[in-house]
């Protein structure tokens, strides 16, 4: 008789598969959250792009500037901060300090119509969209649909060409004129420009567009310097999840020198994309590399020492530190006036902000603001330095202890082996001490046995 066992062989087969499948399982938890995170982080951020206080000003001395300075600034209810400019010289130095990201210049002839422009300004502030925003990539068109001219200088060009752009072409009235920085933020300049051409048309006018702080030819949105954060910080945080995996083995002091060595490697990287590669910026490579190179290092030494808490889930807590609240917050896309409180308060102090706006202003700027930027990125590097130390000490505690439980459970192991094997017979007397003629005793035991085995087999 046959007995079908199949049935059993199933269920054992799926018994033995079921602590695999919650292993998968368990696994599977960190990337739905890393989902879920990239989600919140980037459409948190991006989603809804609009003005939030955006410092603009009004150039002009007289009571018409005023005018249509405070007009703007009731009707746009703190979307945008409009101030007044004594002159077009003092508005292209806040725009290179980047304290205001737009200045319109009204012709003197137009002053008296500024009044009247006034009533344009309700349409012009785009409350609660950016529609202009989206737009990123036409700041440097030399005209738009609108009808505005765009002309890209220097700063230095374009304070000499004030008279030259006041000019209508064949008619020799003056017009109306925005000046914008797009190195700053090309998603800000275009913002700005949706705001004033209505103001320009309603003085019967084409409004000119000066780009007083143009970016390089090669990265004509300014845009290039954020994706270059995004390849170095990749990088970083894959080299974190290397080290750590890879090397886990090594002593903390050696997975430390693999970190900073990297971060040497990952900054020329990226110093090879934005110069000889792809031609991001035209000067101020040794700068770029050392803001790289600190920028690197912190990420490195933080995922490195955070490792040793975090263990597997390392990769989750360096991308929610260094790309879904880094990226989001460091300006590169849409500035802190162009997001919400919470980004916008991140990008004063984050590390890829730091780096973002570090290096505009080494390259565009003439170093404005530099310093502070540069302390940013060292203070990230030294968070790195104490993680590391902290780690340091864990993991040291961590030996300790384990050495002490290993002879603790080896002293248990010799006792459990005394307990049970049992001990040679006792005489009453001292182990190795022999009788009173034990060489002779020993003779006559022997003989004995050998009696008695006689006897049991008949001899």
């Amino acid at each position: 008789m046959s007995t079908d066992r199949r049935p059993d062989h199933r269920s054992a087969h799926r018994s033995a598969r079921a602590p695999g499948l919650r292993h998968v399982l368990t696994h599977l938890i960190t990337p739905l959250l890393m989902c879920i995170g990239m989600g919140l982080a980037y459409l948190g951020a991006f989603a809804h792009p609009a003005p939030h206080h955006l410092p603009v000003a009004v150039v002009g001395s007289g009571r018409s500037a005023q005018l249509l300075a405070q007009s703007i600034n009731d009707k746009a209810g703190g979307d945008l901060e409009v101030r007044t400019v004594g002159d077009r010289a003092a508005a292209v130095d806040r725009l290179t300090h980047q304290d205001i990201f737009g200045a319109y210049v009204i012709p003197e002839e137009g002053a008296q119509e500024a009044k009247g422009a006034s009533g344009a300004a309700d349409a012009s502030v785009p409350k609660g969209t950016s529609g202009g925003a989206g737009r990123s990539g036409e700041a440097g068109a030399s005209s738009g649909s609108d009808g505005s001219s765009t002309s890209r200088g220097s700063a230095d060009r374009g304070a000499a060409g004030g008279d030259a752009a006041g000019g209508s072409a064949g008619s020799g009235k003056r017009v109306p004129e925005l000046l914008v920085a797009t190195a700053g933020s090309d998603t800000s300049a275009t913002v700005v420009q949706k705001v004033f051409t209505p103001i320009a048309a309603q003085q019967g006018a084409p409004l000119k567009v000066t780009d007083v702080a143009p970016t390089a030819e090669d990265d004509p949105t300014g845009q290039g310097i954020f994706f270059l954060l995004v390849a170095i910080s990749i990088g970083s945080y894959a080299s974190v999840a290397v080290i750590g995996g890879a090397g886990a083995g090594l002593p903390l002091r050696l997975r430390t020198a693999l970190a900073i060595g990297t971060s040497f490697v990952v900054g020329l990287i990226g110093t090879a994309f934005a110069g000889p590669v792809f031609h991001l910026v035209d000067h101020g490579l040794g700068g770029l590399w050392g803001m790289a190179w600190l920028y690197t290092a912190g990420v490195l030494l933080i995922g490195t020492g955070l490792h040793t808490f975090l263990e597997r889930w390392t990769t989750l807590g360096v991308m929610t530190l260094f790309v879904m609240l880094n990226f989001t917050s460091s300006g590169g896309i849409f500035r802190p006036e162009m997001q919400n409180g919470f980004f916008a308060a991140l990008h004063s102090f984050w590390n890829g902000a730091g780096f973002v706006e570090g290096v505009r202003s080494h390259v565009y700027f003439d170093g404005y603001g530099l310093a502070g930027h540069v302390w940013t990125l060292v203070g990230w590097l030294v968070a790195g330095l104490v993680v590391i130390g902290v780690a340091a000490l864990a993991e040291k505690r961590r030996r300790t202890a384990e050495a002490e439980a290993a002879a603790h459970a080896a002293a248990v192991a010799a006792a459990a082996v005394a307990a049970t094997v049992p001990e040679p017979a006792r005489s009453g007397r001292p182990a190795g001490s022999a009788e009173p003629g034990g060489g002779h005793g020993a003779a006559n035991a022997a003989a004995a046995l050998e009696e008695e085995l006689e006897e049991a087999v008949g001899v």
